[in-house]
């Protein structure tokens, strides 16, 4: 992780324009067909959140934008991502759980295992400082369209959020909502990730 100089990247004018906004997130839904996902993760024992997040990493890392996020009014430069997820933890409550995205599913399947498991056992947000984290929250029990106005002023970074997903005779859907900071990208990259995560869900 490394600041960069804003003017020297393809970000000039949305971190000139954004950077200081009161309110500089936006948020675009997107319907995915998950079928392909339910299917691996009934017939192969995986968790389907942990596949939504894989997914998420793989598309996230084809999209440039993902490594620059906006820290504390500079311009950071990140080398790698990871993908937060949130976990019930043993007192009932929830914990913040980063697991680094790794090209390989089968890492990041042990890794999510893992991390999730040791935040769930202790309580501690496993938390990864050196990577552009892509926040998720699954709520997998509601039957929910999305998520807006997230914004905190504090962090800045992406962030995804799905409900329940809904079976048809012959797809599954899953609308999910991403919010992003347009210093970040613009609204034709985050709709370009969301088309890749579809890609990616397609291809897995």
């Amino acid at each position: 992780m490394q600041e960069v100089n804003p003017v020297e990247t393809t970000r000039a004018y949305a971190f000139e324009a954004w950077m200081k906004a009161p309110m500089p997130m936006v948020t675009l839904f997107k319907k995915l067909d998950v079928t392909r996902l339910r299917r691996i993760s009934r017939r192969q024992g995986l968790k389907f959140n942990m596949l939504m997040c894989w997914c998420i990493g793989r598309a996230a890392s084809q999209v440039k934008e993902f490594y620059m996020l906006p820290v504390g009014g500079k311009l950071m430069q990140y080398d790698s991502i990871a993908v937060n997820t949130i976990v019930l933890n043993r007192a009932g409550e929830v914990s913040s759980c980063d697991i680094p995205y790794t090209d390989d599913l089968a890492v990041f399947n042990v890794d999510y295992l893992r991390l999730t498991r040791q935040v769930a056992d202790t309580c501690v947000n496993h938390d990864i400082a050196d990577s552009m984290v892509i926040g998720t929250s699954a709520l997998a029990q509601y039957d929910i369209d999305g998520a807006v106005g997230m914004y905190s002023g504090v962090f800045n970074n992406p962030f995804l959020i799905w409900g329940r997903y809904r079976n048809g005779f012959f797809k599954t859907r899953l609308t999910v909502s991403l919010q992003f900071h347009h210093t970040q990208m613009d609204g034709a990259h985050a709709a370009g990730f969301l088309g890749k995560l579809q890609d990616v869900i397609n291809s897995i």
